[in-house]
């Protein structure tokens, strides 16, 4: 898909990313919602129902149901335990069959409102009273050209660089001054790799993860793995953007030797090799730092740092997230509802600091969490830093190692992962990934060729 124009004004306001937030851990088909029997109710249906193995979930899902139904007694919530599933929805979509707010990830909202198939939100969210400090990076993913806004996000996150501090000063680099180009990283992980033993960086290559790194790589060169085709979706890898990120890759491993001996990684290997010590630098998110922390007993947290996704062109980086919509088919009447509830149960949440502190002091009570983590905040740097004072008891991570990807970050375009089909195009991309990092005499071009032929197949077969 390509990417949408950057910058681009939104309704909602221009607003800066900053802060630090809380990383919080934590029916049938046949019948669409409508009005109850006395014409003054409206009833939706809503995605996002625990399964009925999560009891707990269950219980504190319908616990906010019925706060929220006190609070609007015109609205009456049937909640579902189904999935989104891109295979099923248009067909369930076209019957009439599907929830009145859905529960995306952010693979799916480009194609969803190219096709026509949701709703824009603008006019309901543009009543909410706190909608203009929203912070528009996160909106920029679910938005048309036009600026109209078709979601809610939750938890969304953007990828940069994870490096060893440690490793950083043994090497004689500056741990507060990380890589912002990729030729950076490339002098970097040269520098590691020469002066303690240590892998300078390390691309992970197996379990789809190799094709879902790649493409962070190619986005930082300013390129995108899947483009638009009339009403459908076609491979592009065979573009300079792929070509010069893995030629990048097969230079850090055979010329300069600074991607170590192992290879065909998973994120699970990479990140338990860092908490040991071993890498210097991979691609994550600030959320790695509690991988490290508390699946691979990393000790000496202070050596953790992370910055903004370096760049050779793109000036972008991968974004994620769940996101939550509303079907072109839902009615005015209830439209308006789905939004009062997504507001509710998913936004306000992130809006309200004593909700973080609530959060951040119970999470605290467990000697091994890491409170504090940063990820991508929703709203804007004045609602952050109310959100920063009321966690700040609890904070236990050290905050100023976080603080080039929190600088760096707000000036990348926050691009989604691939619209459709995206796992599946990772697996595809593996093989390309392991060959040219287990194979000096790879033949990048061959291996594009055959791979693109591939995912166009299975693109074909999906559409």
């Amino acid at each position: 898909m390509t990417s949408m124009a950057r910058p681009r004004p939104f309704r909602l306001g221009a607003l800066l990313l900053s802060g630090v937030a809380l990383l919080a851990a934590c029916g049938d088909d046949d019948n669409a919602g409508g009005s109850g029997g006395d014409g003054d109710t409206v009833t939706i249906r809503v995605q996002g129902l625990p399964p009925g193995t999560d009891q707990a979930g269950q219980d504190q899902f319908n616990a906010k149901i019925a706060e929220f139904e006190e609070q609007h007694p015109d609205i009456q919530i049937e909640a579902s335990t189904n999935e989104y599933d891109p295979q099923t929805f248009s067909a369930l979509l076209a019957g009439g069959g599907v929830e009145d707010v859905i529960r995306v990830p952010l693979t799916e909202p480009q194609g969803l409102i190219q096709r026509g198939q949701v709703q824009p939100i603008t006019e309901y969210l543009d009543e909410w009273e706190h909608a203009d400090e929203i912070n528009p990076q996160v909106l920029e993913s679910i938005s048309d050209a036009e600026g109209d806004v078709y979601g809610i996000p939750r938890s969304p996150f953007a990828l940069g660089l994870v490096y060893n501090r440690a490793l950083f000063e043994q090497a004689g680099l500056d741990p507060d001054n990380p890589p912002a180009t990729w030729d950076d990283v490339r002098a970097a992980a040269q520098a590691i790799s020469s002066a303690t033993g240590a892998a300078g960086f390390v691309h992970e290559s197996k379990d789809g993860s190799g094709g879902w790194q790649l493409t962070m790589l190619a986005y930082a060169h300013g390129g995108d793995l899947e483009v638009p085709d009339g009403d459908t979706y076609v491979a592009d890898f065979q573009n300079d953007a792929v070509r010069d990120s893995l030629q990048l890759l097969k230079e850090m491993r055979w010329t300069d030797g600074s991607m170590g001996e192992t290879q065909l990684l998973n994120q699970d290997d990479v990140v338990r090799q860092f908490a040991a010590g071993q890498v210097g630098m991979f691609m994550g998110t600030p959320g790695t730092y509690r991988l490290a922390k508390q699946n691979f007993g990393m000790e000496d947290t202070a050596n953790y740092g992370v910055t903004s996704m370096p760049q050779a062109g793109g000036d972008a980086t991968m974004s994620g997230g769940e996101i939550f919509m509303v079907p072109a088919s839902v009615p005015e009447d209830r439209a308006r509802a789905a939004v009062e509830w997504m507001l509710f149960y998913y936004a306000e949440p992130q809006y309200d600091p004593q909700v973080a502190a609530a959060e951040a002091e119970a999470l605290a009570q467990d000697p091994a969490a890491a409170v504090g983590v940063p990820t991508l905040p929703m709203f804007d740097a004045a609602q952050q830093q109310l959100i920063n004072e009321a966690i700040a008891p609890f904070v236990n991570v050290e905050l100023e190692n976080f603080q080039p990807y929190l600088t760096g970050t707000p000036e990348l375009e926050l691009k989604p992962e691939p619209p459709l089909n995206a796992q599946a195009l990772y697996q595809v991309l593996d093989p390309v990934v392991q060959a040219v990092l287990t194979d000096e005499n790879a033949d990048i071009d061959a291996l594009l060729a055959a791979a693109e032929d591939e995912a166009n197949r299975q693109l074909a077969a999906a559409q």
